[in-house]
C-alpha cells in the first residue's frame, strides 16, 4: 500500500480486510520515532487487527520505546482495534521485562 522512509528507518503498510501489517525496518530512535507514529496512529480509529513487525528493526532508544508504548495506550484507550506488536528482538524483549512493560504490550481490548 504505502511506504515510508525517513533517517534510516522505513515502513510499508499492507492493508487486507480488516487487518493492517506495518512493516517495520531500521532504527527506530528519536530523530525516527515520530515517522512511525505518523504512520500507525491514523489507522488506529479504523479498527479492526494492527500488527507492527518489527522483524528488522535493529535498535529501538527510549524514544522508540516511548513511541510504542505511546501507540500500544492509545489503541487500548480508543477501543476499536486489537495493536501486536510481533517479532521483536531479543533485546527488545528483555528491554520491555525490565521495564515491565510485558503486560502492557500482551494486552488487548476487552470486548
Amino acid at each position: 500500500m504505502g511506504e515510508a522512509m525517513q533517517a534510516g528507518f522505513r515502513s510499508e503498510v499492507e492493508k487486507s480486510g480488516n487487518e493492517t501489517k506495518v512493516t517495520c525496518h531500521g532504527r527506530l530512535v528519536a530523530e525516527t520515532a515520530k515517522q512511525l507514529k505518523e504512520v500507525v496512529k491514523p489507522l488506529v480509529p479504523l479498527g479492526g487487527r494492527i500488527q507492527v513487525d518489527l522483524t528488522d528493526v535493529n535498535y529501538v532508544d527510549s524514544s522508540g520505546l516511548g513511541t510504542l508504548v505511546g501507540l500500544k495506550a492509545s489503541a487500548l484507550h480508543e477501543g476499536y482495534c486489537t495493536l501486536e506488536f510481533i517479532n521483536l528482538s531479543a533485546r527488545l524483549t528483555e528491554l520491555l521485562r525490565i521495564t515491565k512493560l510485558t503486560e502492557l504490550f500482551a494486552s488487548k481490548p476487552e470486548s
